[in-house]
This record gives C-alpha cells, structure tokens and sequence, in this order.
C-alpha cells in the first residue's frame, strides 16, 4: 500500500482580501501645500499647524458665517434688481421684439403673447404698448420694431429683455445676421427666442426638426439659449410671458451705472411760440426712471439729439383707478416738482476756457529761432558733417506783448499751421514697432558687418579707382524708376507686404520733404521731445480735457451717481432746455434718455480700442470715416490707427491700414466716456438693404493727450552693385545735398546687413 500523501495547509479567504483603496475625494495635505506654492492665508492658520478644540469651533463658525453673509448679499442684489418692478405703481418689465427673418411681424408675436394670457390689447406694429398681465401681477412693456439696425439696437439699449422672433419656413438673412451681431456685441440682458409659422409646416412629424434647427443655430450666437418657443402653441407663448414677469433681469453693465429711462412721451409747451433768442425751446420728457437715481444736475442725452440740461423733474404717476370727485380737485398749491437743478449743475461747455495772459510790461516777449539744422535729426541731436560751418546766428524775433511761451510756437515767420491736423504726429523711423524683440537691423542698432567687425562710419572709399558711374539721362532714369515700380501690387497691399516703405520721386528734395521727421535708435526706449510738435498742434488742443489718474478719478465719479437723485421706478417728467426747435418736426423720434456722468460732455483725445473682423475682406486706411456707437452715443469720426500696447516713452506707431483680423487704437477728439463701454464700428454701404455696415468691434479706453503717434517711414532703395563690403544703391536719393543730410542715418537689409552712407556718386 503507498503511502497518503499529506494533505496541503490552506489559509482561510478571509486573510487574502486586497486593502481598500483611497477613494477620498478632497484633497490631502501634500496636495494643499503643493498648491499654495508658500503663500500664507492671512485669515486662516498655517498648513500642517495643529489647531486647538477651540480654534476648530471658531473656524467652523466662521465658514458658517461666510456663507451666511454671502446668502444675504444675493438675496439684497436680488431684491434690489426686483423692487423696482414689486407693487402696483412698480416699473413695466420691457421687452423688446427683434425680427430676424423677413416674414415675420413683431405685432403679432405680441398680439400672441398678450393672448397667451387672456388679455386683449392694440399692439402698433412700429411703437410699443404697455400690458398688465393680472394672472403674475406684473407689468409688461412690449417694444416693436421693425427690421432696422439702428431702431433695433436702441430698444435693446433700453430693453430689460430681448425677443428674438425666428421663421419656420425662411432663414436668417445678412440683414438678420447683421442685427443679431450688433445688439450682442453691444450689451444684451436676458434673451428669449420665439418661432412663428410653425403650425404651417408639413408634414407635422418634421416641426421638431425645424425647432431643433432653429436652436443649434441660434446657441451660435447666444449660448445661454435654453429652448425656442412656439407662438403657435398657447402654452408655450404662456410660458414665455411667466418668464418675462418673473426672471430676474441680468442687466448691463455700462447702463446699470447710468440713470436712464424709456421715452413715452414727447411734449413741446407752448410748440414752436416759444422759442428762445438763440432759436431752442423747452421739451417734457415722460418716463420711468431706470439704473440709478436721476439728478437734475447732470446732463441728459436724448437718442440723437444731443446733450441737454435738465430745468426740472417732475413727478407723473399714472392714474390707474378712478377717484371720488373730491380727491380729483387739483390743488394748484401743491408742487409735483421732485427735483430741480443746483449750483452744481453740468454745463455744456465742452473745451475749457481760454487763458488770456496779460502783461503790464511794456517790452515786447521774444523768443529765439533755434539754429539751422545741418542735418538729420537723430534722437533729439543734430548729426553734423566732418566739414565745420559757421554757426547761423540766433535770430531774435518781436512778438505781441503778453505773448506766452506757448503761443509763440504759432507765430512760424508769419506763418500759421493751425490748420494742421493733430494726426500728424509725425517721427523718422528706421526700426520697428514697440514690441519685446532682439535687436535687428530694421530697430536701428549699430550691428556688425559680415565679418564680425564692427561698422565704421568714416572709413576711406573702397571703390576700385577704375570704377566710374555715369548717370543715366532723366528720360531714361524716368523710366528705370516706372518700370522698377510697375510690379508694386495695391496701396493696401504694399502695406502688408511692405509696411511704411516709401519711394521719393525724382522731383522731390528729400530733406524738404522728411523736415518733420527724426531717426530713433529705439522707438519705445528713444526719449521723444514733444516741443517741435507743438506748432502743428490743432488750435483746441491744449484745452481738451486732461485726466492724471483716470482710475481713480472714474471710480471716485461713478461712485457719486449711487446717491441721491430721483429714485429708480419713478415715473417722472423732465423739462429739456435748449432743445433746437428743428427736432420738432424731425421724422425719427428718440427711444432712450441717458444721465451722464460728470464731465462726459467734455471733449478729450479719445483712445479706443478696434478689432477689425476677420471678414471683412479690405482693409480699413486710417482717417476713414466711421459711425461708431460707445454707449448711447453715436457719432461720425476719422480716427488714427496706431499700434496697441504700452511703451516706456509712451510713443507709439501709426498703422496707415487696418487689416482684417488685426487690432489698434483708434484716436480722435470728442466726448469723454467714463468706465469700459462696448464699441460697435460702422461703414455706410449705400448698396446693400442696410445703410449701415458692422465692420469691427472694440472697447473705450482712457483718454491721454500725452499719447504720441509716430509716423513711421522707411526710405528704399534698389542695390545696383554689390561688392564685397560696399553696395551701389540708387533711387534712395536724387541729389547730393539729401544724401549729405541723412548720412547719419543708418542703413539694414532684410537680411540682417547693416551700414551707413559713405559718399554720394556723381
């Protein structure tokens, strides 16, 4: 018998469980630590530091605390945003009805709504209609409009809600398409979209289709959109009016820090009798007061009418039940009048006043010509020949008495630029713009030759002693230089391809031409002398309204339009004054009316910022003409592009193009704008269905007069004959004088060489 073997020893399962892994969710220690990167919480204790029973308690009900008052932060914003429409006498919600598509009508997705919620009311189809929807205790204010950019970004500038109405059966168009943009790209608070026509297509089966295609394409623009309603669909259309009575409005940001109200009413006492000596005339504006509290001592911007000040704010509240003859006797005692205007009141000046020196003494001011110039100007120096000439003497000129220092930089040997645009900022560049790169011949920096040697400006003539350079004939010179440009391609593409490279014709003197320009070896580090600037200055431009510190002083300005005025919810009456009576018979009547801020009526050097849309398919040339819309003002100006960033020395370059896709600062004169405001930039198509055109898109900057815009130019010319350390270059300079001139300039390639001018060749 073989022998048993003995049997195995097993270990029970339950020894061989796998530990449980860590399955935390919040992080540890270590992972703290890591991400605090050392820095310290002011309001908590260290990492890693044990922390008593105590201090335990204490930090638990401080995050208690926290959260609690942070609830009742929200729950005030919330019932701040809310008290104005809460009562009987409450603010209408306004919602303003924007058609997208060419078949459909604003009336009647109002007429839809009203319906929605058994009320029975006249909706015009261009104007707007005040509801009382019983069934929320609310009340709704409907804007209709027809399909014109203009009317439809100005109800927006005003609506608590946007409607967008959508076709089942057509698509949105570029007129659709162009309003859609413009009112988000301005400022849009809560949005809605609606359909119409959905009832009309067939086979049924297909209208969530159509429904679920209308959304994906209106989530492109609006991402926030959750569902697209259905006018055909009773309850829909009810759903849609219980959100417009009870969704908390989200606001603007721009106008929430403005007093600004709905114009319901426009009224002239006395119509065109009474009129003023200088032909204006007083004008009552009936609305309810909106954003901030409205005072009478700011200005008010009515639409396009311009800026006015306010004579007097008086109360009119709408008579919403009949009261008994006892209680309608008027009392002409009592005085209605809410608010009126102060010592303090805005004025309309928009430059300040003028400085008349005045000077007892009997002796005329003078002042002293700088010598003549023998040269380039080279970072604020003179660049003189190795051939000493004799000084010019200083010439003492006579001028008015009381004549300031800088009043006489007008008087230019009796000769006057006031004329002179203050765009032409003008500076000789041989570099590139301010931007953080390397040094590279294209900046102006001395480099080295081939070799590695450094370059040397005086060093003897290299040329062969056999070599001789005849000059052509100028009928034959004439022509080498047409067909040498005959391949140039477009203005707008030179621009790109060769930015600010120019070429002088034979008939132009160099020097005469380029006396208002000066070379900088650095254009953001080259310190720029604002003094040879003042001539070409325009003649209000020391009067422009100049800011130290726009951050402090915007915060301090905004901040004084919290308080005081009359308060938001108020249905009020202002009395305009000045108003041009011309306006009376005006075919485009104004939506809105705008508090400003302190000082917005003043003028200053506007800096704003563009972007150009990327299609857009041509560039725009600086100086174009432009309809840009900051705010609730819309205005026509020509600004300069310049380059965008900050420079030490505070120069920047002009951009003569603006390319599609590209970004500048658009510069100009007119009113100031507190705070960062969307821009909207427009172009007049005569063309298109649109008169209007949105070609870019930008934000307000802070105004500066202290910001330089240089010109840059840079002076080509065509290599004729390369030797190995000397080139021949020709249709750079036409005469010998212009090549004396700007021997101290320095020269590059694209390429990376770099030199100066030896010696003209006659």
């Amino acid at each position: 018998m073989a022998p048993m073997a003995a049997p195995s020893h097993h270990h029970r399962s339950t020894t061989k469980k796998d530990k449980k892994g860590f399955k935390s969710r919040h992080a540890t220690k270590g992972a703290l630590k890591e991400q605090s990167k050392g820095k310290v919480n002011s309001l908590s204790f260290e990492f890693g530091s044990r922390k008593t029973p105590h201090q335990q308690v204490m930090s638990k009900f401080d995050r208690r605390n926290r959260a609690k008052q942070m609830r009742l932060n929200k729950d005030h914003e919330h019932a701040k945003s809310t008290n104005v429409f809460a009562g009987k006498d409450g603010a209408p919600r306004i919602a303003a009805i924007i058609p997208l598509c060419a078949d459909v009508s604003t009336a009647d997705a109002a007429r839809a709504l009203n319906a929605s919620v058994d009320v029975e009311d006249e909706v015009p189809e261009a104007g707007w209609t005040r509801t009382t929807v019983d069934r929320f205790k609310q009340k709704v204010q409907y804007l209709t409009v027809k399909r014109d950019l203009l009317a439809a970004l100005d109800a927006c500038r005003v609506a608590d809600f946007v409607v967008f109405v959508l076709s089942a059966n057509e698509e949105v168009d570029a007129e659709g398409e162009l309003i859609l943009k413009s009112v988000e790209s301005q400022g849009i608070s809560n949005t809605f979209t609606v359909c119409q026509g959905l009832d009309k297509v067939e086979p049924a089966k297909q209208r969530p289709s159509v429904v679920s295609s209308l959304k994906s394409y209106i989530t492109h623009w609006l991402p926030s959109t959750e569902r697209v309603y259905s006018l055909d669909n009773r309850q829909e259309a009810a759903n849609l009016v219980r959100s417009l009575c009870t969704t908390t409005t989200k606001g603007v940001r721009w106008r929430d820090q403005r007093s600004y109200m709905f114009i319901e009413d426009i009224a002239w006492p006395g119509g065109k009798s009474a009129v003023n000596e200088d032909g204006t005339g007083e004008v009552v504006i009936t609305g309810v007061v909106r954003g901030l509290g409205l005072k009478a001592d700011r200005l008010v911007q009515v639409g396009d009418w311009g800026d006015f000040q306010v004579d007097k704010i008086v109360a009119a509240p709408l008579e919403t039940r009949k009261k008994r003859e006892d209680e309608m006797a008027v009392d002409s005692e009592v005085d209605d009048t809410l608010e009126r205007p102060t010592e303090d009141q805005d004025d309309l000046a928009e430059l300040a006043p003028e400085e008349t020196l005045m000077d007892d003494v009997t002796n005329y001011a003078t002042s002293v010509a700088p010598s003549e110039r023998k040269g380039v100007l080279i970072d604020d120096h003179h660049y003189f020949s190795d051939e000493e000439e004799e000084v010019a003497p200083t010439k003492r000129r006579r001028l008015p008495k009381g004549t300031s220092d800088y009043q006489a930089a007008w008087y230019l040997d009796g000769m006057s630029d006031s004329g002179s645009d203050f765009e032409d900022f003008d500076d000789m560049e041989d570099q590139e713009d301010g931007q953080s790169q390397p040094a590279h011949p294209a900046d102006g920096e001395e480099g080295m030759d081939v070799d590695g040697r450094a370059i040397t400006e005086g060093a003897p003539s290299e040329y062969p002693q056999s070599e001789m350079f005849l000059d052509p004939s100028p009928e034959d010179e004439a022509e080498q230089i047409e067909a040498y440009r005959k391949s140039r391609k477009t203005e707008e593409a030179d621009d790109l391809e060769f930015p600010d490279e120019i070429e002088l014709p034979p008939n132009v003197n160099a020097r005469e031409r380029l006396l208002r320009y000066r070379g900088l070896k650095s254009l953001k580090m080259s310190k720029w002398e604002t003094e040879e600037d003042r001539p070409y200055e325009p003649e209000e431009w020391q009067r422009l309204l100049e800011i130290a510190d726009y951050k402090r002083t915007a915060t301090k300005f905004m901040r004084e339009a919290w308080a005081g005025g009359v308060k938001p919810g108020t249905r009020v009456s202002v009395h305009i004054r000045g108003v041009p009576l011309q306006f009376q018979e005006s075919q485009s009547r104004p939506i809105a009316m705008f508090s400003l801020l302190r000082h917005e009526h003043k003028r200053a050097a506007c800096n704003y910022s563009i972007l150009l849309s990327s299609e857009h398919e041509s560039p725009i040339k600086s100086k174009t003409e432009l309809i840009v819309q900051c705010g609730p003002r819309r205005m026509v100006i020509n600004p300069l592009f310049s380059n965008a960033g900050n420079t030490p020395n505070n120069v920047h370059k002009f951009a003569r193009f603006l390319h599609p896709g590209q970004s500048a600062i658009a510069s100009f004169i007119g009113p100031l704008t507190w705070g960062n405001v969307p821009l909207l930039y427009f172009t007049r198509t005569p063309s298109s269905p649109s008169s209007l055109r949105l070609v870019a898109t930008g934000t307000s900057l802070p105004p500066s007069r202290n910001r330089i815009i240089a010109k840059r130019i840079i002076l080509t010319g065509h290599p004729f004959k390369i030797n190995k350390r000397v080139v021949t270059v020709r249709y750079m300079f036409f005469n010998d004088a212009d090549v004396k001139w700007f021997k101290g300039l320095p020269l590059w390639t694209k390429r990376g060489r770099s030199g100066f001018i030896k010696e003209s060749l006659d």
